[in-house]
């Protein structure tokens, strides 16, 4: 399922430059993305130049690929990019180290497209117990999932290893891991390449089937300097997810050539449309759901205490551009204010 936004809310009281039409437009964004289907808007938005069309000739549009949360949480606070697509866990860690300063969560952008894929012989959580379960990196997304999903299963004796997507699926066709909890396409590769069957379904352990598995932050500096340049970028994210909603096929062929072009190889169509059928394009950045989120880390043993989120959610621009193509607008559900 596809849509350029879900929820209609009009609560937020979320206030920035981007409602006064102060700041000046960036003479270049560097814009973070991974190389997955969970990231469908930022590749279909740089395969049909969503970006550079809605940023004009005056912004130059800087591409940077990352294949893990941790790593462009570093480039975020580093200063060495403006906007990014990114995982919720790394998110709310990007806000935590920062003491609340350097960045706001502006719009989501994938729901769903995570699961927890084993061998065909595991039929149960207990199955596991001795096991080698991976995931993409300590600390991601999927890493504080599987955790916190071992931890809520009471399971003692799961030996969780972090490693790149590409070498999963290797290990996993060698028999070296049992299973592995990862983002689209890597879960349907490893069950259509590899003979892995689906053990859960993040889906099933949210209200609605709905998670954000990847929204969109920037940093603060930049929103309060370049409010319009934000704007395009967001705008460019509707663009691709409308072309989802009203073309699936042209959007499926968008992503697999940038794949493609990132990785060097296109999925197999059969991977292709099984990770496209698990994912939910939405602006919506169910902000509801990152007290539970923040809380999960501590399950997972990966914080001590959870991260506050108020004050994380700046949603006035996505609001603005929503608004402005005669779309509901969305909730920060209060987590707009400190």
């Amino acid at each position: 399922m596809v849509t350029g936004c879900s929820r209609a809310d009009s609560g937020s009281n979320s206030s920035s430059a981007a409602t006064t039409g102060a700041g000046t437009p960036a003479t270049e964004v560097r814009l973070a993305y991974f190389p997955n289907v969970t990231h469908a808007s930022a590749l279909i938005g740089l395969d049909k130049g969503y970006f550079t069309q809605e940023l004009g000739s005056g912004t130059k549009l800087t591409p940077t690929k990352f294949n893990a949360g941790p790593d462009e949480v570093s480039a975020l606070l580093g200063g060495s990019v403006d906007i990014g697509f990114i995982g919720s866990g790394p998110a709310i860690n990007a806000f935590a180290k920062s003491d609340g300063d350097a960045v706001r969560l502006i719009a989501g952008a994938t729901s769903g497209g995570a699961q927890l894929v084993v061998k065909p012989e595991i039929n149960t959580p207990q199955d596991l117990q001795g096991k080698i379960v991976a995931d993409p990196q300590a600390g991601n997304t999927q890493d504080v999932s599987l955790k916190k999903w071992i931890s809520d299963q009471k399971l003692t004796g799961v030996n969780v290893q972090s490693e790149d997507n590409s070498v999963t699926l290797d290990q996993f066709k060698k028999g070296a891991i049992a299973g592995a909890w990862l983002p689209e396409p890597w879960s349907s590769r490893l069950v259509n390449e590899a003979g892995a069957k689906v053990l859960v379904d993040e889906k099933t352990l949210w209200p609605n089937g709905q998670f954000p598995t990847t929204v969109i932050v920037v940093r603060k500096q930049f929103l309060d300097e370049h409010p319009q340049t934000v704007q395009a970028v967001l705008k460019a994210v509707l663009d691709a997810n409308n072309l989802a909603a009203g073309d699936p096929a042209e959007a499926k062929a968008a992503i697999n050539r940038q794949l493609k072009s990132l990785t060097g190889s296109a999925l197999s169509q059969p991977v292709l449309d099984s990770s496209f059928k698990n994912i939910e394009l939405t602006t919506d950045p169910l902000a509801s759901r990152f007290p539970q989120l923040a809380q999960d880390q501590v399950t997972a043993g990966i914080a001590k205490s959870a991260a506050k989120v108020n004050g994380f959610f700046d949603l006035t621009a996505l609001n603005a551009v929503l608004t402005q193509a005669g779309k509901p607008t969305v909730s920060a559900d209060g987590l707009d204010k400190k």
